[in-house]
């Protein structure tokens, strides 16, 4: 609110200013005798009142309270003393173009802004909850507690994170995740908070209150993301503050030069107003942060979160990816393909093995568990789970130790699986779980996973936007590493398999040497590699927390198309940063010599270093419209929600969607 009230006075005191111009204009040419003079008296008054003393105003605090010379300062000082050598027209129109640049800039820049407003505009303001003894009623949504149940009618927008209990239906994840498709969801599947349920009636179970949903974490990862200053703006801060003192210095110089040479104190102080203009840094210290904060809000709204420009510069550096291979390149939605009980009873095994699984996360757990209830079997209660890292998981049922997992678990367990049914299933090229009591093999399943639709031709992408090496890691077999390798084209020197964590760290520091490292993981296992690559990026991190904390990186989505054009935004993002700097250098160094050796008069100072200012601006603002996804396959209009594209249109019509689930609701 803070900011658009100063974006607000700023409109009012350039218009003011403006007014003031003209006025200051008109007295010179159409109006004639004591009406002129009047006239230029109160219109230049009005511009060095209205642009002048604001300006003024600020640098003077900035001086008082943080000891830096900033850039008002010398704007004002050059206005002053334009109209201290009988030139306020020339300084009027410095403020009157100063003015006008820097409220463009404010407005401008506001557009990378406002993703924090649009993320907030989402959020839906009440919810029905469905009491214990099914009654309906409306609700703020920020009173819904974990495990409330939610009822979604169409056209209603999800208050909150949750799991669907009854129903099923399509929703509208554009502004979450960036997908321009409605996702079919029924039972067990995950929802976001405002997300668009499109068709059907749901009822969902609460798994997050609004303080801890998705939104929630988009807003304070775009906050952080935007307060945060990359290593370039750190620079362009660091040198418009000392270059500023430098300009000054060089003014006071050049003054006492001009006088020297010329004996005239108003042309000397002329000339060195000129000097203080042409030389001003503002061009320099805009480029950087106009581009950076343009970047990362076309990042946002096409699903992907950065922590802050610092990552965005170094993704556009990187040349090396490495990625986990489960849920990451593949779906990691696995699949049961055999079972194996080396009693005969696959039944009892398959129970057992449900039952320690269900207490597990990994997505094989889930096809374990989806096989035994396809085959309708009950799974056996199972207490003290815990999970052991690159390794599987134990538990037990009363009877003794149950544990599931690797080769690895199985020689930490004192177990064989030297049998002949066992080696067999090794031999196959997926990924075989084995399981068994204390130092005794029961059995094992091995699950097949498949590739991502958008994992080769995003690796395509990556290879083609100027990645030089690309390596697959996991703690899978290396038969079933080189099988999934192989579809997404990997070399087989590239393929990593058999990897514990601190395996997946090592070799990430051993990429770095060669380059600039980024690694893409989705889990627990994956977060020490995250941190200790140079960019660390989680896959489909509206769901994983861990991998959110870890990661620079966040992509909503599980399309790996948007890391591919996440990295192509990163890479022009870094070339419109040089071009800004090169133009606004070469622009100031021109200024400067023709304010020294040409006489150049002060108003062409003005336009020169104004428009300049302007226009790496406005080539920065040039990122908001990059998109992230490839183009896709526009979706038919079937409804009124069926055309929200992403996270600011969805806030420009919170009101009209609003209304919509009031009327479905009643």
């Amino acid at each position: 609110m803070k900011a658009l009230f100063d974006l607000d006075r700023s409109i009012i005191l350039t218009t003011l200013t403006a007014c003031g111009m003209l006025l200051a204009i008109l007295a010179r040419w159409p109006l004639q005798g004591d009406a002129a003079g009047l006239a230029s008296a109160v219109g230049l008054a009005l511009v060095y009142l209205a642009a002048g003393l604001p300006a003024g105003c600020r640098a003077a605090l900035t001086l008082w309270e943080e000891r830096i010379l900033d850039i008002d300062l010398l704007m004002v000082v050059a206005a002053a003393a334009a109209a201290a050598v009988g030139a306020p027209f020339e300084g009027a129109v410095l403020l009157t173009l100063f003015s006008i640049s820097t409220t463009l800039e404010e407005r401008a820049l506001g557009r990378a802004r406002r993703a924090i407003e649009a993320l907030m505009a989402l959020r839906p303001e009440t919810a029905l909850r469905k009491s214990s003894d099914g009654s309906v009623s409306e609700v703020p949504a920020a009173d819904l507690r974990v495990d409330d149940i939610v009822v979604l009618r169409p056209g209603a927008r999800v208050p909150a994170d949750g799991v669907i209990v009854s129903g099923r239906s399509s929703l509208d994840e554009a502004n979450i995740t960036g997908e321009s498709m409605p996702v079919a969801k029924e039972r067990g599947a995950r929802i976001f908070e405002a997300t668009v349920n499109m068709d059907g009636v749901l009822e969902a179970a609460v798994t997050k209150t609004i303080a801890e949903s998705t939104v929630a974490r988009m807003i304070v990862l775009v906050t952080e993301a935007q307060a945060a200053k990359s290593p370039s703006e750190r620079f362009s801060v660091w040198f418009g503050q000392r270059y500023t003192v430098a300009v000054i210095m060089g003014a006071i110089l050049a003054f006492v030069a001009f006088y020297w040479l010329r004996g005239d104190w108003e042309e000397a102080l002329y000339r060195s107003a000129t000097l203080l203009v042409a030389a001003s840094p503002c061009a320099i210290v805009i480029s950087v942060p106009s581009a950076i904060l343009s970047a990362l809000s076309a990042a946002a709204r096409g699903g992907v979160l950065f922590k802050g420009g610092a990552a965005l510069e170094t993704l556009a550096a990187v040349d090396i990816f490495a990625f986990d291979k489960t849920g990451t390149l593949t779906t990691g939605k696995a699949s049961v393909t055999q079972v194996v009980a080396l009693d005969g009873d696959e039944q009892t095994f398959l129970s057992q093995l449900a039952g320690l699984e269900a207490q597990s996360e990994h997505h094989s757990a889930a096809a374990i568990r989806q096989e035994a209830a396809m085959r309708g079997l009950a799974s056996v209660e199972v207490s003290d789970v815990a999970t052991r890292p690159s390794a599987g998981i134990v538990g037990s049922d009363g009877e003794g130790l149950l544990w599931a997992g690797n080769p690895r678990l199985a020689a930490q367990m004192g177990a064989s699986i030297d049998h002949p049914e066992l080696l067999a299933l090794a031999a196959d090229a997926q990924t075989v779980i084995y399981a068994g009591r204390d130092s005794r093999v029961l059995g094992a399943v091995t699950v097949a996973d498949t590739v991502r639709a958008t994992s080769k031709p995003a690796l395509a992408t990556l290879r083609e936007g100027g990645v030089v090496k690309i390596v697959m890691m996991t703690g899978d077999r290396l038969p079933v590493a080189l099988r999934i390798g192989g579809e997404l084209g990997l070399k087989p020197e590239h393929i990593h398999a058999d990897m514990l964590p601190e395996d997946k760290v090592r070799m990430a520091g051993m990429l770095a040497t060669d380059g600039k490292v980024a690694f893409v993981g989705d889990g627990v296992n994956d977060a020490a590699a995250l941190a200790r690559a140079d960019v660390g990026i989680a896959m489909g991190a509206a769901g994983s927390d861990v991998a959110l904390q870890a990661a620079d990186v966040a992509l909503l989505s599980e399309d790996m198309g948007r890391l591919a054009g996440a990295h192509r935004l990163a890479r022009r993002t870094a070339a419109i940063i040089r071009q800004n700097l090169t133009f606004a250098m070469v622009a100031m160094v021109i200024l400067v010599i023709g304010s020294l050796f040409f006489e150049l008069p002060l108003p062409l100072a003005v336009i020169g270093h104004e428009g300049g200012t302007v226009l790496v601006v406005l080539n920065g603002l040039r990122l908001l419209n990059d998109p992230i996804r490839a183009k896709e396959q526009r979706r038919p209009s079937t409804s009124h929600t069926s055309n929200m594209r992403g996270m600011v249109r969805s806030a420009q019509r919170q009101t009209y969607r609003r209304k919509v689930a009031r009327r479905a609701a009643q």
